[in-house]
């Protein structure tokens, strides 16, 4: 099984070897809206990352319980936060950044902002920001790397979100979350595996009710036809059929057809025959 945190901390050990790479996770870390002054998260490895991505790129930045000259609003006062001057990061553009550069853009917005869940209604990452054209940004950024994702507002807040099992599948693999990636198509392959052989057996399970209830059904209209007197009078098909029925009670078409050494569809024509005669006044 997948556990949110686990990405998140996988996603953490990364370490970008180039500085234009270190550069756009950064940005994409600074990329929400919770906080003007730099990060705010509740995630320690969150803001370990930040510090030591500014401190690599030679920014200055501190952690600090509230935001200099703001006051922190209420779900956010247990937040990490790391203030850095993000004039450094003002100039990078998705526009004319590699591909490397935006894969890690994409992995300090899931590092910084992303909300994630692996519940049993299905993968499923979002983002909150008070901003509608930071949110469609997001959500323009995430569909041009072929990642399909929506946007609502939801108690006046604009959410981007990805879900779906190949859209979580993509936005892992863009990010570097390889182990995340192994573990999530390992569970998502066996859930599939479960489902089919749950719907075999539940197959299987329903044809055996019905073959029991037509023998049931071909038992009782060869004992009514006996006790009638009308079986020894019927065609040699049909008494062959009620004895072959009454010798495997339990057995399907198919047998009770092969021990005859007939077709299926001539045995289930004589059976169905034998319940019509003792239906009949």
């Amino acid at each position: 099984m997948v556990i949110a945190s686990e990405v998140k901390g996988e996603l953490a050990r990364i370490h970008p070897a180039r500085d234009h790479c270190r550069r756009a996770e950064l940005a994409g870390l600074l990329a929400g809206d919770r906080m003007a002054g730099g990060v705010s998260t509740l995630d320690h490895a969150t803001a370990r990352v930040a510090l030591q991505l500014a401190a690599s790129l030679g920014i200055s930045a501190e952690t600090a319980r509230r935001v200099p000259g703001g006051a922190a609003e209420p779900y956010a006062r247990h937040h990490l936060r790391v203030v850095m001057d993000r004039a450094v990061i003002r100039g990078w553009s998705w526009t004319d950044a590699a591909a490397c550069d935006r894969r890690a853009w994409l992995r300090g917005m899931l590092l910084g902002t992303a909300s994630i869940s692996f519940a049993r209604g299905g993968p499923h990452f979002e983002w909150v920001f008070r901003s509608r054209a930071r949110a469609a940004e997001l959500r323009r950024r995430l569909v041009s790397c072929e990642v399909r994702a929506g946007l609502v507002e939801r108690r006046g807040r604009q959410v981007v979100y990805v879900k779906g099992n190949e859209e979580v599948a993509t936005l892992l693999r863009l990010t570097g979350a390889n182990r995340a990636l192994l573990d999530f198509e390992t569970s998502r392959v066996g859930r599939e595996v479960q489902n089919r052989l749950n719907r075999v057996i539940n197959a299987e399970a329903a044809n055996l009710r019905r073959t029991v209830r037509a023998a049931e059904r071909q038992l009782a209209a060869i004992r009514d036809l006996a006790s009638r007197g009308m079986l020894a009078g019927l065609p040699a098909g049909l008494r062959e059929a009620a004895d072959a029925r009454r010798l495997q009670p339990d057995a399907d078409l198919d047998t009770l057809a092969t021990s005859l050494g007939v077709s299926r569809s001539a045995m289930n024509h004589r059976l169905r025959r034998l319940v019509e005669l003792a239906a009949e006044d």
